[in-house]
């Protein structure tokens, strides 16, 4: 049995002022034919999926395509064009196939097309004809549409957030793929999408409201012929006609089944959706908060949440943390500039610094200081064992420089925008993350699995950005209307 693997994700924020082009891609991953294979040394999904295939004698894993960026704004025609070619020509590239393992990401938006994710794959369904299985992943950050849903025999979206659990979500849509060609079970998808959002901030699925509602799909998944079920928390940082939450289960050849069962958590979102609406502190207040823990404390940064898309120069924190004199804080920014400077300056010099809020207006103003360079790595490559959000083991940020305030605050400075999914982000530049009191990570969820390895607390900070926590604050022009909690 040949199986086609294909990945195409990016997590599309439309309100960021700058678009993905296809370099984003190249710098991150863009991969055709047998290169994908490099994905296998992840916890990604597509690992999952050539691990699965790997444990059938006869099952021949087709490795056809992969793209994936950090997210970002939205993927500008040209990119999407050529992403569709390239493709469209590797599927041709890769002969006949009996079925086909896909990885979407369920919210990526392209200039030409607000729901690419059921573009690419109605076009994909077009060209395989009816009776090819296609069988999927997603990200529970997904805006769920009806062109997913049609043009996929099964979807599963990963089960925790921060993203821990790619590599075993994967592994299963394998295992599904195996046993449909095999035709021990047919997989038969229902899916229902309740009029409402879940704020970011509630997202974490090892703390209530989530846990619950994880519970509940968890005892569905006990009831006979019930072979998968999928919460899609949804992303509101795309301003589309999906943007919102949604369910999905699959069942074995039982219609009726399914849609009774995705309703049923359709019906608990609903019931339940007060509980799913941000606690907002302002940046005072979270520093008050952090104040009265005893412990080290993560300070998220919520309207800078580089794994939603944010440009990642946000100086709110930094702004506050200086004039509080938390001078045992940590914070990190994408400024390429800055850290070009911080090359010529040298590591033991000083100079006065302008640093961040380069990209547009919502992130604060520079930072202007005398600062001097702690650290200047040419080489910005950092590597991470475990599971973390993403699922990708090695990662580059550029060229890094480590820069401190006169007596305090310490400023890692990167020259391509890193989300803070590990650790090795800080120690692999000379930082050690025990000397700090208070260290800016900016997400929400995200770094959480992470940075509770050595903090204590976690406090989220509702600062101003393109990925601002209270998403009323944001001008839609295409979401669904009425939809909660826009409409009450």
């Amino acid at each position: 049995m040949r199986i086609g693997i294909i990945a195409f994700l990016h997590e599309s924020n439309t309100f960021v002022s700058e678009a993905t082009t296809i370099e984003h891609f190249r710098e991150n991953t863009l991969l055709l034919g047998d290169d994908v294979r490099q994905m296998q040394k992840s916890h990604h999904e597509v690992a999952g999926f050539f691990e699965a295939l790997a444990e059938v004698d006869s099952c021949e894993a087709v490795p056809i395509f992969a793209a994936r960026a950090t997210p970002y704004g939205t993927i500008t025609a040209e990119a999407h064009a050529e992403l569709i070619e390239l493709l469209c020509r590797a599927m041709d590239q890769a002969g006949p196939i009996d079925g086909l393992l896909v990885a979407p990401h369920g919210a990526t938006v392209s200039e030409p097309q607000p729901d690419v994710d059921g573009h690419w794959l109605s076009l994909v369904r077009e060209r395989l004809g009816p009776s090819t299985p296609i069988i999927g992943t997603l990200d529970p950050h997904a805006n769920l549409s009806a062109r997913m849903v049609t043009a996929a025999d099964a979807l599963v979206a990963y089960r925790s957030n921060p993203h821990l659990d790619q590599l075993a979500v994967g592994v299963e849509a394998g295992r599904l793929m195996v046993k449909t060609l095999q035709a021990a079970i047919r997989p038969t998808m229902a899916a229902c999408m309740p009029a409402m959002a879940i704020n970011i901030e509630k997202q974490q699925t090892t703390l209530p409201p989530c846990l619950p509602l994880y519970q509940l799909a968890d005892r569905q998944l006990e009831l006979p012929g019930v072979l998968s079920n999928s919460i899609l928390l949804g992303f509101p940082y795309s301003d589309v006609e999906e943007m919102g939450s949604a369910a999905i289960v699959v069942t074995d050849d039982e219609p009726q089944q399914a849609q009774q069962l995705v309703d049923q958590l359709g019906d608990y979102l609903w019931e339940n959706r007060e509980q799913f609406v941000g606690d907002f502190l302002t940046i005072q207040q979270a520093l008050d908060r952090s104040a009265e823990l005893d412990g080290r404390v993560c300070l998220l940064d919520m309207g800078d949440n580089v794994g939603g898309g944010s440009p990642a120069d946000s100086t709110l924190l930094l702004h506050a943390l200086v004039e509080a004199g938390h001078d045992d804080s940590f914070v990190c920014l994408y400024d390429p500039q800055s850290v070009q400077q911080a090359k010529e300056v040298g590591v033991g010099g000083s100079d006065r610094f302008s640093l961040g809020a380069r990209t547009d207006q919502l992130h604060g103003s520079p930072f202007e200081c005398e600062m001097k360079v702690l650290g200047f790595y040419e080489d910005g490559n950092f590597h991470e064992d475990r599971p973390r959000h993403g699922g990708m083991t090695d990662a580059d940020q550029g060229p890094t420089a480590v820069l401190q305030v006169p007596g305090g605050v310490t400023v890692m400075l990167t020259s391509l925008r890193m989300p803070p999914f590990s650790l090795s982000q800080l120690t692999t530049f000379g930082v050690n993350p025990n000397a700090f009191q208070i260290l800016v990570a900016k997400g929400v969820n995200l770094p959480v699995a992470a940075y509770e390895e050595v903090c204590g607390h976690m406090v989220r900070a509702n600062t101003a950005g393109v990925t601002t926590a209270d998403m009323r604050q944001l001008e839609y022009q295409h979401r669904r209307r009425p939809l909660f909690p826009f409409e009450a």
